[in-house]
C-alpha cells in the first residue's frame, strides 16, 4: 500500500525535480466523468498555448508512461493526460470499458477543462479510444489526431485469421488472469526495449495491478476483437499523424494511414511498441513537426 501511495505522487513530484514546474503549474485533479466515476487527470504546461496535446495512454498504463513527453512539450503547449476508467487511479468502473465509452469520457475532460484545439495523442488502446472519438465527435475541438502503434481492432473474423495468433492471445489471458505481476511483467518487458524505459517497468506493473484481471480482459476483448472499428477511419476530418515502430505491424498501420485522407505515416526504427519510451527524441521530433504543420 505504500508503495501504491508513493506511485500516486510520482508524477508531480518528477516534474518538480526535473524543473518543469518552471512552465506553469501542474496539477492533479479527478474529474466526473458520469454518476460514480471520475478519471484521474494531469494537467500543466503553458496555460497560455493556443493548443493542448491531450495524451491517452494505452491498456493498463496510465499518465505515468507520458511523463517524459509531456515534460518535453511543456514549454509550448498545455499538456494534459489521463488515467482511462477502470486504470491507475481513476474510478474502477462496472461497466463502460470500451473505447466508445472512453470517448465520452475524453469528451468530457476536455469540456471540463475547457479545453480547445486539441491535439489528442493516442497510443495502443487509446488509438481505439481516439478513433471512436473521431467517430462519435467528428473534430469537435480537436486540431489533429496522433494514432501511435496500433491499427484499428478489425472485428471477430480478423481477429481469428490465423487462429493461432487468436489461441495465442486467448493463453496469454489465461495467464494474466491467474499471475497478473508476472504477466504485466512480461508483458512490459516486450513492449519496452530500451534500458531507460526498461528501468521504469516496475512502476508501471504497480499502476497496472490497479486493475482488476477480470475488467482487463474484458478491455482487451472489447478493444482488439470483437468490433469493427475501421469504418471510424472515415470520420477522421482533422490532419492525422500515424507513428509506428518499424516491423511486420507497421505495414498495417500504413495501410490505415492511406485510409484517411491526408494522413501523415512515420515508421521509427529501433523502438518496440512502446515508440515514445525507446525513442523519445524521434517521437518528439515527428511531434513537434505535427505542432508546426498545424500551426500550434
Amino acid at each position: 500500500m505504500g508503495l501504491r501511495h508513493c506511485i500516486a505522487g510520482l508524477f508531480i513530484a518528477s516534474m518538480l525535480c526535473g524543473g518543469a514546474i518552471g512552465q506553469g503549474a501542474w496539477t492533479q485533479a479527478d474529474i466526473a466523468v458520469e454518476k460514480d466515476i471520475s478519471l484521474r487527470v494531469i494537467d500543466g504546461g503553458d496555460r497560455n498555448a493556443k493548443t493542448t496535446i491531450l495524451f491517452v495512454p494505452g491498456w493498463g498504463m496510465t499518465t505515468a508512461v507520458w511523463r517524459d513527453a509531456m515534460a518535453a512539450f511543456a514549454s509550448r503547449a498545455r499538456v494534459v493526460s489521463l488515467d482511462p476508467r477502470s486504470q491507475g487511479f481513476s474510478t474502477l468502473a462496472p461497466r463502460g470499458n470500451t473505447p466508445e465509452r472512453r470517448a465520452i469520457d475524453l469528451h468530457e475532460v476536455i469540456k471540463a477543462l475547457a479545453l480547445d484545439k486539441v491535439v489528442l495523442v493516442g497510443w495502443s488502446q487509446g488509438v481505439q479510444d481516439v478513433a471512436a472519438y473521431a467517430a462519435a465527435f467528428e473534430g469537435e475541438r480537436v486540431a489533429g489526431y496522433v494514432l501511435v502503434d496500433s491499427p484499428l481492432g478489425a472485428g471477430p473474423a480478423a481477429a481469428m485469421s490465423p487462429p493461432a495468433a487468436m489461441q495465442q492471445q486467448l493463453e496469454r489471458m489465461s495467464l494474466y488472469a491467474r499471475y497478473p505481476r508476472e504477466y504485466l511483467r512480461g508483458m512490459m518487458n516486450a513492449i519496452i526495449q530500451s534500458p531507460a524505459g526498461k528501468a521504469r517497468i516496475e512502476e508501471f506493473v504497480e499502476l497496472g495491478l490497479r486493475t482488476p484481471p477480470d475488467l482487463g480482459i474484458g478491455m482487451l476483448m472489447m478493444d482488439f476483437v470483437l468490433i469493427d472499428r475501421r469504418p471510424a477511419l472515415k470520420k477522421f476530418n482533422r490532419p492525422t499523424l500515424v507513428i509506428a515502430a518499424e516491423g511486420p505491424n507497421a505495414e498495417s498501420q500504413r495501410a490505415m494511414a492511406q485510409q484517411i485522407g491526408g494522413a501523415q505515416f512515420e515508421a521509427v526504427a529501433q523502438a518496440g511498441h512502446a515508440v515514445f519510451l525507446d525513442q523519445p527524441d524521434k517521437f518528439n521530433e515527428l511531434l513537434a513537426r505535427f505542432l508546426a504543420r498545424l500551426g500550434a
